[in-house]
């Protein structure tokens, strides 16, 4: 696994470029997402270790997932292979939860895989949730459990379930178990359905 310091500095890259390809300042950032200037400032010069849920709420600000954040820029000379060696892999501060994004970095492609392990009783909230991009998400269990729950709903997921949703609403995963949890999340951005409602049923 990359150390903090290399993860914490390829974050603090991304955010930079993604904020400055968007005109917006630290300000406006903030102004977006709810996430202090000094927070924003401390992530982007790489001297803070964010939460998942930081990093949630300023890749929503910024219309793009959470996984390209720990991703690299696309360009049409990427590989589209991604090795299993090679995958990024990155821990959770607060809850720790260990994320690998399985995509190949950098090749443009509408899907983003990623593969989860909740920690026993771990708990994830993602308060973001109108987005200024469509978004639609599938959480596949591989094994253990997770109470999820999307809104009002929550759902309980058991070894080899799939639960399909527009994240459109705040989301929290919560592993009930003695045990880890492992799961994929795959991910494709819609932006024709940017800010849409969505009844998941």
């Amino acid at each position: 696994m990359e150390q903090p310091a290399d993860i914490n500095a390829h974050l603090a890259g991304r955010l930079r470029s993604l904020r400055s390809e968007q005109g917006l300042t630290l300000d406006g950032l903030a102004d977006r997402t709810g996430v202090s200037r000094s927070m924003i400032s401390l992530i982007e010069r790489g001297e803070s270790s964010p939460t998942a849920v930081v990093l949630d709420k300023l890749a929503a600000g910024l219309g793009v997932t959470l996984a390209s954040l720990f991703a690299e820029k696309a360009s049409v000379s990427a590989s589209p292979l991604s090795r299993r060696a090679d995958q990024r892999l990155w821990r959770d501060p607060s809850s720790g939860y260990l994320r690998r994004n399985l995509s190949a970095p950098g090749f443009p492609s509408p899907i983003e895989l990623v593969e989860v392990v909740l920690p026993p009783g771990a708990l994830v909230a993602y308060d973001t949730a109108q987005r200024s991009v469509g978004i639609g998400q599938q959480i596949w269990l591989i094994e253990g459990e997770i109470d999820l729950t999307l809104g009002d709903e929550t759902y309980r997921l058991a070894t080899g379930d799939c639960l399909s949703m527009r994240l459109d609403q705040p989301i929290l995963f919560r592993n009930p178990s003695e045990q880890p949890a492992r799961y994929v999340v795959a991910l494709a951005t819609d932006e024709t359905r940017a800010g849409l409602g969505y009844t998941q049923r």
